[in-house]
């Protein structure tokens, strides 16, 4: 047989009868330039021997069935590519199955192969398409796909890409995913404890920054591990330096930070009502006293508007009240009320959004900070919320999110963000009866709104079937690490694109720092084992040097009161 980058744009026949088949993807496209993104054709990759793995046998739909020769069976594995010899095209298929057959002959290997696209000239030119329009006939041959093959389906030329790591089916071949899908249909990477999410997700990020220096992406850091990951490309905001003044939040979120659950919970929410109202008249009467900003100017707001007031006037609002001899609520939901304001405004714990009671309007410097704008060459904001009081990160994270979404409405799209969300399933959980439902209604918001205002969302979690399924079904991509529980694996097939692949069978089986990607960030499902990290660019969360730190002396008398000394004033050692 001819090889086909020889024959003419009307390529002659394959016929399963030719005696000596070459590599089908003998037509090289252009060199490839550098850069992540947009890259220019791929060059010619080393030429293999082709490895024959049989003739097709039978063909039912999409599932094409190969008959084994003496020899190919170790070389086929389960997710990777064969292509087969059809009279106009290149059939490419993924090995989903294996099993024995017997008969009177002896036994034969056969091989499942789901029949996903195709390889064809394109003019002068082998470009892949998904879907098959020639399908293979009875006797045709298959071949396990070359280095070549491989990258023709992967490169996906000229389309915007960045480069994660490599195929597993070739190590030589890079593993690029597709950044426009990838980031504008939100994204989720999910793996058990220690295989690699947070270095997978790091490697993600250096990758799309390094190609788009006015990007803006925002991580919610639980665990505070990413600073020291991303160096100078990032601004780390740690409880310490995190600025959200109270009056951002609307009606709903203050209720919920500055009432408490009791039996006067209902006379406390209107008190609140009538005493916020108040407050902002107070601040705009105040406010058009002074030289008026373009930022600001005096109106009648609403109780759920982001406009400034003053915690002490909440408090002479709530002491007028008491002074009255008659009042519309009992005397103990006005001292309640009034004693938890004051406890915020003195806990240092929560300095971060109370600790100034005479608050002045700062929006745009709060949002300057959180969105990198501009980004000044940091195109990145970690928020470590680590130290966070576990009763409020909920309304904090929900603040953030809710800010995230206004912001793009009200600009019109003008900023398109990346939300990053650590540990999601802690804060959008499946069980409704827990988390905090605010977070979970502005992030399904996002989730289902947010690609037509420029947001993308990227959840990681070690627990997808702890993840609300709504949100986690609006992630088109899946980078899918190690999931040893049945109940987490059943919730990816549910979940993902392709999982008829049979490719998740895998997801219990794979190493550190491997992932099976399946959806629109892909080309094609593949599994890949994503880069190594220098030592400086790694998360810095690590503990699995146990045995070693206990071979020397820890923490000593001095460094136990340095820490009880951060623990009761809420300051992290960063």
């Amino acid at each position: 047989m001819p090889p086909l980058a020889a024959r003419p744009p009307a390529p002659a026949p394959l016929t399963p009868a030719a005696p000596a088949p070459v590599a089908p993807a003998s037509v090289a496209p252009a060199p490839i330039a550098p850069a992540p993104v947009r890259p220019a054709p791929l060059g010619p990759a080393p030429r293999t021997t082709p490895v024959k793995l049989g003739r097709i046998v039978s063909v039912a739909g999409c599932l094409a069935q190969i008959e084994l020769i003496d020899g190919a069976a170790p070389r086929a594995e389960i997710s990777c590519l064969a292509k087969i010899l059809t009279q106009n095209a290149i059939v490419i298929g993924v090995i989903s199955a294996l099993q024995v057959s017997s008969s009177a002959s002896g036994e034969k290997v056969i091989v499942d192969l789901l029949l996903v696209g195709q390889l064809a000239l394109d003019g002068a030119r082998l470009s892949f398409r998904r879907g098959v329009a020639q399908f293979p006939c009875i006797g045709n041959e298959a071949y396990l796909s070359d280095r070549q093959d491989l990258t023709l389906v992967y490169s996906q030329v000229p389309a915007a890409t960045i480069e994660v790591g490599t195929l597993y089916q070739d190590p030589a071949v890079p593993a690029r995913l597709l950044s426009d899908d990838l980031f504008s249909k939100h994204f989720a990477i999910v793996g058990t404890t220690g295989c690699g999410k947070s270095s997978a997700l790091t490697c993600v990020l250096q990758q799309a920054l390094a190609a788009h220096k006015h990007a803006h992406v925002l991580v919610l850091d639980i665990h505070g591990e990413y600073g020291r990951a991303f160096g100078a490309q990032a601004e780390v905001i740690s409880a310490e330096g995190l600025h959200l003044p109270f009056w951002l939040l609307n009606f709903q979120e203050l209720r919920h930070v500055l009432t408490s659950r009791d039996d006067h919970y209902d006379s406390q929410v209107e008190i609140l009502y009538d005493a916020i109202l108040f407050a902002k008249k107070r601040y705009s009467e105040a406010a058009g006293g002074r030289v008026r900003s373009r930022v600001y100017e005096p109106t009648a707001a609403s109780v759920d508007a982001p406009t400034p007031f003053r915690l002490f006037d909440l408090i002479a609002f709530i002491d007028e009240q008491l002074g009255k001899l008659e009042r519309p609520h009992p005397t103990i939901a006005y001292r309640r009320l009034k004693a938890r304001i004051e406890t915020l405004t003195t806990d240092p714990r929560y300095s971060f959004m109370f600790g100034n009671p005479n608050m002045e309007d700062n929006m745009v410097e709060v949002l300057a900070q959180l969105f990198r704008i501009p980004n000044d060459g940091r195109p990145l904001t970690i928020v470590e919320l680590a130290t966070v009081p576990e009763e409020i990160l909920d309304v904090v994270i929900l603040l953030i999110a809710r800010l995230t979404f206004d912001l793009a409405v009200w600009s019109e799209g003008g900023l398109p963000v990346l939300l990053v969300c650590e540990e999601a399933h802690r804060y959008i959980p499946a069980d409704d009866r827990k988390g905090f439902h605010p977070t979970r209604q502005a992030l399904a918001r996002i989730a289902k709104e947010g690609r037509k205002y420029g947001i993308a969302l990227a959840l990681v979690t070690q627990r997808p079937s702890e993840l609300d399924p709504t949100i986690l079904s609006q992630c088109s991509t899946i980078l899918a690490m190690r999931l040893a529980t049945e109940v987490d694996q059943r919730v990816m097939r549910a979940n993902v694109h392709d999982s008829t692949f049979g490719i998740l069978e895998y997801l219990p089986l794979l190493a550190d720092r491997e992932a099976i990607v399946l959806g629109r960030g892909a080309a094609m499902p593949m599994r890949i084992r994503f880069r190594d990290l220098p030592a400086s660019c790694l998360p810095a969360i690590g503990q699995e040097d146990f045995t070693q730190r206990w071979a020397t002396p820890n923490m000593d008398r001095r460094q136990l009161e340095e820490t009880v000394a951060r623990w009761r004033g809420g300051q992290s050692r960063r």
